[in-house]
């Protein structure tokens, strides 16, 4: 993962899948309709150590459930797009919104539609549960799988590149 350290200096903003990346990708749908997800809570932490660190974070879905909003909503992500299937226009929206250029942007996703994304940002990256197609395609693939501390792992990387993870950890002490 050091050779991808010099990718994430520039990083202001990561976005993340949901389903295979904060999931372990399996749906959940009980009868009355409704659904649930698992998620970890080392990538949750990770997540807000990054937000803590000054760099934006974001999730665009191809699929659209509340579940997502409330996890959302209590790491402190701002940026949620769901049910929005072509995720490089939202990538290209978020790039006008904020006033960044793709360089600036980390992407972590596991499929075939986030394969635009993860070719055009700055750190394009995939989880070791990724599609064999998408991992190949990628700048880098994590050791853990989705939903298995992936994110926190992508989190790690960003915030040590960018001198933060000591500051962010020994916070804690």
């Amino acid at each position: 993962m050091d050779e991808l350290l010099p990718r994430t200096r520039d990083i202001r903003l990561a976005i993340f899948d949901v389903d295979g990346v904060l999931t372990d990708g399996r749906l959940y749908f009980l009868t009355d309709g409704s659904e649930f997800k698992t998620f970890n809570t080392l990538d949750g932490q990770g997540i807000k150590m990054l937000i803590n660190s000054g760099v934006r974070t974001a999730i665009i879905s191809g699929r659209k459930t509340p579940v997502v909003e409330r996890r959302a909503q209590g790491l402190g992500i701002h940026h949620i797009y769901q049910g929005r299937e072509d995720k490089l226009a939202v990538l290209d929206e978020l790039l006008a919104q904020l006033g960044l250029e793709p360089r600036q942007v980390a992407y972590l996703g596991d499929d075939l539609p986030d394969l635009p994304v993860i070719r055009r940002v700055g750190l394009g990256m995939a989880v070791a549960s990724a599609d064999a197609f998408v991992r190949q395609h990628a700048h880098g693939v994590t050791r853990a799988r989705g939903g298995e501390g992936a994110a926190r792992e992508f989190c790690e990387l960003i915030l040590r590149g960018q001198g933060n993870l000591d500051a962010a950890q020994t916070a804690y002490l």
